[in-house]
């Protein structure tokens, strides 16, 4: 098959999250092609060891002009305009990640908290507007969470930011496959650093834990609930409950480990989870740890 891979800050050439961006691209390329398929991706000159390098200008042209001429195409773009990038892809040819409707639900971190808390899913409290006071994780309400995130005591939310109650836990994500059935893949660590900011530093895939059931259950449910399809990741803190902070329609930086450690190829299960059948369950072999600042190097 002739695949697109779409990666934003590669095809629109955002420095600041090009090395995240290039080793996401870069384990998807890799994955694809050693399944014999053809790979083609936008850059705006940043290069893979695979794959087929197209020329990219304006992110959205190429886009639409190169899936035109795939079977079927992925994007990994920060949430806020991931939908409507999606919306390129599903008008000219087979959509290998999460439907446009499910990515804005996910996008809306307000909205998405809510519907999970209406179904039953750990979700922090979370304040949309005027003060707060206690101890608070302030973020953006809207799209990509992982940057301006800073815990707080008392203050009052500007435009586009919620305040999420601090849970004192385990940083941890699950990885999830979905298609006609749903494929957990791994549990990972989440290297993250809080003091007054809160930053993504890397993972290690997988972390087991004695609540591995619990979290790929409530995993399972939140991905269910929110229309997820292809990979995602739900990021959750482990304390008394397994509280979902996040959840990511898309492939995350944790996918770098998950195809070093699976017994089979990232790659056939995605496209499993859009043309045909996942399997019941998948193995590790290790483990991985990666750091943010060394994935380019990877």
């Amino acid at each position: 098959m002739k695949i697109l891979l779409a990666e934003f800050a590669v095809g629109a050439g955002v420095e600041e999250f090009m090395p995240e961006g290039m080793a996401m691209l870069r384990t998807l390329a890799r994955s694809f092609t050693g399944c014999g398929h053809e790979v083609h991706y936008p850059t705006t000159g940043a290069l893979l060891d695979t794959g087929i390098p197209v020329k990219s200008t304006d992110f959205e042209e190429s886009l639409a002009e190169i899936s035109k001429e795939c079977d079927a195409g992925l994007v990994v773009a920060p949430d806020e305009i991931l939908g409507d990038l999606t919306e390129i892809i599903e008008k000219n040819t087979e959509n290998l990640g999460c439907p446009p409707d499910s990515v804005r639900l996910c996008a809306d971190k307000l909205k998405c908290t809510r519907i999970l808390g209406r179904n039953n899913i750990p979700v922090p409290e979370t304040i949309s507007e005027g003060t707060y006071r206690g101890d608070y994780v302030v973020k953006p309400g809207f799209g990509c969470a992982s940057e301006n995130i800073f815990r707080s005591s008392s203050g009052r939310l500007g435009e586009g930011f919620i305040a999420t109650r601090f849970i004192d836990g385990e940083h941890l994500s699950v990885s999830i496959i979905t298609g006609k059935t749903q494929l957990p893949l791994t549990v990972n660590r989440q290297l993250i650093e809080i003091n007054k900011n809160v930053s993504y530093k890397g993972g290690i895939v997988p972390c087991h834990s004695e609540r591995e059931a619990e979290l790929i259950e409530i995993a399972e449910k939140t991905a269910s609930i929110l229309g997820c399809r292809g990979y995602a990741g739900i990021d959750i803190v482990l304390a008394g409950k397994p509280y979902v902070v996040d959840v990511n329609p898309r492939p995350t930086s944790s996918i770098i480990g998950v195809a070093k450690v699976l017994d089979m190829e990232i790659a056939d299960l995605i496209l499993s989870s859009r043309f045909g059948e996942l399997p019941a369950s998948v193995g590790t072999n290790g483990s991985f740890t990666f750091r943010k600042k060394e994935l380019l190097r990877l």
